[in-house]
């Protein structure tokens, strides 16, 4: 029997850990925090849990569903807290249920990889206690956020992701240094709650990296949400104000400018936690603080793999889940099935956004003859129910083959809808797949039917584009 030691109990260790026991191995998992790592303690789950009361507090105000009027709403932002944490102390207990259930060993404290081992086993300690010998270990360490270094970046009032999600009470004004998904779905997160926000991003547009209809379109719902929005900007220094708040310094276009605030939060990205490994001591090879890894996840050092943020390959909590089962089946089975082209990327404001594969801007840097499909929500019945009609689904596809090579969609429940995008695409299925595939009536789903026979010119329910 294999011995595996894995070193982190976030969505790529914990995750490893089961696989590889499910797969017959012995394995020990060492974590120094919470089990469920950043995701599910102080990411994803949090934020998305404070989000969701957010957009219904906010659509209760807005007395939003025609025929039914709500008085007296009120926020209480204590109870939010609590059900919040409620929701990840039940996960993460949840992932040390199923820990144990697989025999999984966790080993509670830091983790320190030896410099080498004898007869091609690895040795890792945890609180400077030597663990059983390890045929491989997997480094699921995680990410923490980029700091940056400006005057006043160490005044109380500057924070980080982690702890805008644990303020005392919601902010009556923010700034956010950052448009990128973490910065948009705080931005709507406490706009929705009443507070006044203010993104500055570097970018000339905000998520650089997803499709530039949808940036538009979002970049259009916050503003109408009271959101200032900066692009091209270059956010340089806070300072206290006299007022108690503090005072951004920012320019934009060449001119200076000052917003005050309650809160400036720093959401410039993320980057991986691996100081304190000492990675290059142990003979794993990095590239600016990440580890260097093969297609099979194994670093430059043999028997150490390393899957999730800190190898900085995609930082996405399923994207690190896939690579810990990818990682534990080739150090098991000798093969893995792990497709990094075809990882769904989703924002959670209102409206939400998910995205696979290649936008049309970037098939055609790579000389990709494409062609594309857009059907507009506003001609989908299931939306103007819901009221949330600003939106659209975008197949891009191969001109040649009709291979589909991204899917880019925006409005209601779109984050739920990409998994069908991303099932084809790992297929390498064609837009005829999704053109025979009947879709359920009414639903924001079959936008997806009607944009793929758009990339043929002839969605049934829109007006030819000429």
């Amino acid at each position: 029997m294999k011995r595996i030691v894995v070193v982190g109990g976030g969505p790529g260790g914990y995750v490893a850990a089961i696989r590889a026991a499910q797969l017959g191995a012995e394995v020990h998992l060492a974590e120094n925090s919470r089990l469920g790592g950043t995701c599910l303690n102080v990411g994803c789950i949090p934020a998305k849990a404070l989000l969701h009361a957010a957009f219904f507090y906010k659509h209760a105000r807005a007395n939003r569903v025609a025929g039914v009027k709500i008085d007296g709403v009120r926020l209480d932002w204590q109870a939010l807290q609590q059900e919040k944490q409620k929701i990840t102390d039940r996960l993460a207990g949840g992932v040390g249920g199923l820990l144990k259930a697989n025999k999984v060993t966790v080993h509670n404290g830091t983790a320190s990889l030896s410099a080498g081992g004898q007869n091609g086993l690895q040795s890792v300690s945890v609180n400077g206690k030597a663990l059983p010998a390890a045929d491989a270990v997997i480094l699921a360490t995680g990410s923490v956020p980029v700091k940056l270094n400006f005057p006043g970046a160490d005044l109380p009032e500057v924070i980080d992701s982690t702890q805008a999600l644990s303020l005392k009470q919601a902010p009556a004004s923010l700034l956010i240094v950052g448009g990128g998904v973490i910065g948009v779905e705080f931005a709507s997160l406490y706009a929705a709650l009443g507070s006044k926000v203010t993104i500055v991003e570097m970018a000339p547009e905000i998520l650089p990296s997803f499709d530039r209809q949808a940036a538009v379109l979002l970049r259009g719902a916050l503003a109408k949400a009271s959101v200032d929005v900066f692009t091209g900007a270059a956010f340089t220094a806070v300072k206290k104000s006299k007022g108690g708040h503090v005072v951004s310094e920012i320019e934009v276009a060449g001119e200076k400018r000052t917003v005050e605030s309650e809160w400036v939060l720093v959401a410039v990205g993320r980057k991986p936690c691996t100081g304190g490994i000492d990675l290059e001591g142990a003979g794993v090879k990095t590239d600016r603080g990440a580890a260097v890894v093969d297609g099979n996840f194994e670093t430059s050092r043999k028997g150490v793999f390393a899957v999730g943020d800190c190898n900085a390959k995609i930082m996405l909590a399923h994207a690190a889940s896939a690579q810990g089962e990818a990682a534990a089946a080739y150090i098991l089975e000798g093969r893995h099935h792990y497709n990094g082209n075809v990882i769904p990327g989703c924002v959670y404001t209102e409206p939400e956004i998910a995205a696979v594969g290649l936008t049309e801007a970037q098939a055609k840097e790579r000389g990709i003859d494409c062609v594309c499909g857009i059907f507009d929500l506003s001609g989908n019945g299931k939306s103007l129910i819901s009221g949330d009609n600003t939106g659209f689904v975008k197949i891009v596809a191969d001109k040649e083959l009709g291979e589909i090579i991204g899917v880019h969609m925006m409005g209601p429940g779109v984050t739920d809808m990409i998994g069908e995008a991303a099932a084809v695409m790992s297929m390498e299925g064609v837009v005829e797949d999704l053109v025979r595939t009947i879709h359920a009536h009414p639903t924001v789903n079959e936008a997806i039917h009607e944009a793929a026979q758009a990339v043929f010119g002839n969605a049934v329910h829109w007006p030819p584009r000429m």
